[in-house]
């Protein structure tokens, strides 16, 4: 059985618009930068704090899942979430 890896990008714009109340308002982007590849997710205004959560821990988890999906392909992550 082939098993196709894991889009990181596509996990976070998964679980992104499944939070905010404008899914078509998110946008993400990603870039190389030295070893590591990151992910940058933006949302509407009003949709910021969702995805931040209270005292950041939505934007932890997420930030965990990305780790959990690097560390399968041998690959280093990092979420930046654009204001």
């Amino acid at each position: 059985m082939t098993e196709q890896p894991a889009n990181a990008r596509a996990l976070i714009e998964h679980i992104a618009k499944a939070l905010v109340d404008a899914p078509a308002e998110v946008f993400i982007d990603e870039y190389e930068d030295g070893n590591e590849t990151v992910i940058e997710l933006e949302v509407a205004e009003a949709d910021l704090g969702k995805v931040i959560g209270r005292s950041g821990r939505v934007a932890r988890a997420l930030r965990g899942v990305l780790s959990a999906a690097g560390s399968k392909q041998d690959k280093r992550y990092a979420l930046e979430i654009i204001e």
